[in-house]
């Protein structure tokens, strides 16, 4: 969340920033956690001051009785218990009044930064780069849903009988193309210096806040509510976790992990034909990067994630875009985002397959997570993190750009880790 120094301090620039992500009540907002912020350091300066008062009578009230001077004594003492009274209150208005200023930040999204384009929605985002190869297919091709029948590769009714539409079950040599790719995905990170992580798929409510996937106004998540518990969106939730109430050393950063879990989302609203096949699916498998950085290092680090994605992209010779991501097409959390897609040629369309987030120290002020620097001062970290792949469109990708008379032809990088170069 935004810290407060940053919205009493820079209050124009962080209003102009939440209207660049059409935030709206940006203005009023603001202005409420101002109010707030400011009702809750009068109370404590009121119970500074009430305190201070109470300390000295009670020094008062041992000379009066030295004195024996008792009548002025009690007098004293009831004022003590008077303002010990009073404080209660004051205390009960600055708990409330930093109770609703914590709750409402949660609700105001990072603000963007200044590189980040104008704009409402995807049609809007900029098109930074594009690479890979270009894809010839026959003209009979087949979109990925129609090759995974005829390939016996995946089976979409099977998982709506097991579970529901969304969770496709993998058979053969789609269930170890799957595979494949994990392993190429993790060791390729790991050649990179990412330290892989098994995280849990659940997690607390601390954690989603910790991250910003709470409040979770659209409910997106799947909830355990007898344990309230959270099924998992994406391993960026417990693996940036991992540093909630934490001190770090300088020297310790940055910090590289990585991590492949299954990811669940509802998805809620989602329709039509972005949905066929593997476009959009409850349940999928993901291998995530995430770093903790330092302030002055981060956007290298962000680079340095982008140029990663990219060569994973080249090696599974995929044609591919970059996208910066706009204002309004931005997530909650992210102060700058760059999108990786993938064109499929038998859909004629573009799907993505990463994004790359910058987060600024956003969800660092939400996690605690700080490091201390060579002064002994303790500072908030800067989160990033990014898929590093998305498994789902990545395999729809390959399959149609890779469809031939004899068969579906897998990269070279992954025919290591298939054990076949053919589908047939």
């Amino acid at each position: 969340m935004l810290t407060l120094k940053v919205i009493t301090e820079e209050t124009d620039r962080v209003i102009r920033g939440l209207e660049k992500k059409h935030f709206k009540g940006a203005q009023e907002s603001i202005a409420k956690v101002i109010e707030l912020n400011d009702k809750r350091r009068g109370a404590q300066n009121q119970l500074d001051k009430n305190l201070a008062e109470v300390n000295q009578t009670s020094k008062t009230i041992g000379m009066l009785m030295k004195e024996g001077k008792k009548e002025e004594a009690e007098i004293a003492k009831q004022r003590v218990a008077e303002i010990k009274e009073v404080n209660k209150a004051i205390q009960a208005e600055m708990d409330q009044a930093a109770e609703d200023m914590q709750n409402l930040l949660y609700t105001i999204p990072n603000v963007p930064y200044d590189e980040v384009p104008e704009g409402v929605g995807a049609d809007d985002n900029k098109v930074e780069k594009m690479g890979g190869m270009e894809t010839e297919l026959p003209k009979d091709a087949l979109p990925h849903w129609e090759l995974a029948k005829k390939y016996d590769l995946i089976d979409f009714d099977l998982g709506v009988k097991i579970t529901g539409a969304g969770f496709p079950v993998y058979k053969g040599q789609g269930a170890q193309l799957q595979r494949a790719l994990i392993n190429f995905f993790l060791d390729e990170a790991r050649k990179s210096g990412y330290t892989e992580i098994m995280p849990p798929t659940v997690v607390n409510a601390a954690s989603g806040y910790g991250t910003g996937q709470l409040p979770d106004k659209e409910g997106q998540m799947y909830h355990c509510e007898v344990d309230d518990l959270y099924l998992i969106p994406t391993a960026e939730v417990p693996v940036t976790n991992i540093y909630r109430d934490v001190i770090l050393d300088e020297k310790q950063l940055p910090i590289k992990n990585c991590a492949y879990t299954q990811c669940f989302r509802r998805e809620a609203g989602s329709y039509g034909k972005d949905v066929r096949g593997l476009n959009r699916l409850h349940e999928f498998s993901k291998v995530e990067l995430v770093r903790i950085d330092k302030p002055e290092h981060s956007k290298q680090s962000h680079q340095e994630m982008l140029d990663h994605v990219e060569g994973l992209l080249q090696k599974l010779e995929l044609p591919y875009r970059i996208l910066r991501l706009c204002g309004g097409d931005m997530s909650f959390t992210a102060a700058l985002c760059f999108d990786f897609e993938v064109y499929s040629e038998a859909q004629k369309r573009w799907l993505e397959v990463s994004s790359v987030s910058n987060f600024d120290n956003y969800q660092a002020n939400r996690l605690k997570c700080r490091y201390r620097d060579e002064n002994k001062k303790t500072q908030l970290c800067h989160t990033l993190n990014g898929s590093a792949l998305a498994l789902p469109r990545i395999v729809a990708a390959l399959l149609e750009n890779n469809q031939t008379p004899e068969g579906i032809r897998i990269p070279k990088a992954l025919v290591p880790y298939t054990g076949f170069d053919m589908i047939k």
